[in-house]
């Protein structure tokens, strides 16, 4: 929503102070010139991410669109889902959750936190820790480090995206400058048009410049950095449930492990000590 907003607010600042200053719209509007440069652009980025690469910006721009799942009432429902899920293993064992690692879709806690079940990947990474400490073969050091290893690959493979964007904005004025350049190839070749018709020939010509930059700058570099916050909040979500399960792996109460969750998240989705233990009280009653 708000990159819609983004992009009316800038068109319009743009535009309204052009023609505010008498000039003419029409003018700006040169097809050929956006083949040249957005064409040429995106070209480069089909030779250098292939099928795969390309597939993968595809499904992350409608991320960019939406808005972030990862709030703070998504994160109050995880710290009581882990809250629950860790109460039962320090009251029952660890083998009282099997059914509910295994099972996930079935589990009478999962079910209880829409938020949480309904998103594949939060629930995929808890479940195969969760099985993990079930079977009692690694200590905490060994998951903590497989934890790391996935949390990075993760990252690293979601960073694809929005590096490929970032290189189509890194090109895009470069390309502006080729469509100038051949606008002006093009003018020089008609030097026995009379003033006005070459007026409007290098004025087409510069049009290239600015929409190279415009383009870059105004609608692919913000797409880029826009996947980079989705990418680094959806990183902050496997973060925080990494350090809730090693908490208690390593002996807190399930109280205390999710206030190590807690502290983990940035500012703006934290929910404050009392509004957790609340939460998790009322969600525990239910």
């Amino acid at each position: 929503m708000f990159v819609i907003i983004g992009y009316v607010f800038m068109c319009a600042c743009i535009l309204g102070a052009y023609a505010a200053h008498g000039g003419h719209l029409g003018v700006l509007w040169q097809p050929s010139e956006v083949v040249i440069i957005f064409g040429g652009a995106l070209g480069g980025m089909i030779a250098a991410q292939g099928g795969k690469g390309l597939k993968s910006v595809m499904k992350a721009l409608p991320l960019v669109f939406k808005n972030s799942p990862y709030n703070k009432p998504f994160y109050l429902d995880l710290f009581a889902c882990l809250f629950e899920i860790l109460a039962k293993v320090r009251k029952e064992g660890l083998m009282s959750i099997e059914g509910d690692v295994e099972e996930p879709e079935n589990s009478p806690i999962f079910n209880k936190y829409a938020k949480i079940s309904g998103d594949h990947h939060v629930t995929e990474f808890i479940c195969d820790y969760l099985r993990l400490m079930v079977g009692g073969n690694l200590n905490a050091f060994e998951i903590e480090n497989l934890m790391d290893v996935e949390i990075d690959t993760h990252h690293h493979e979601a960073e694809g995206p929005a590096t490929a964007l970032a290189k189509l904005a890194d090109g895009l004025p470069a390309f502006g400058i080729v469509a100038a350049v051949m606008g002006v190839v093009h003018t020089m070749g008609s030097l026995h048009l009379p003033p006005g018709e070459l007026g409007k020939l290098i004025g087409a010509a510069l049009v290239g410049t600015f929409m190279g930059i415009w383009l870059a700058y105004g609608f692919f570099g913000p797409l880029a950095q826009g996947l980079e916050i989705k990418n680094a909040e959806t990183h902050q979500v496997f973060v925080t449930i990494k350090v809730t399960l090693l908490a208690s792996l390593n002996g807190y109460a399930p109280q205390v492990a999710i206030e190590f969750g807690r502290k983990a998240l940035f500012s703006t989705e934290r929910p404050s000590f009392l509004e957790l233990e609340e939460y998790v009280k009322n969600a525990k009653g239910k």
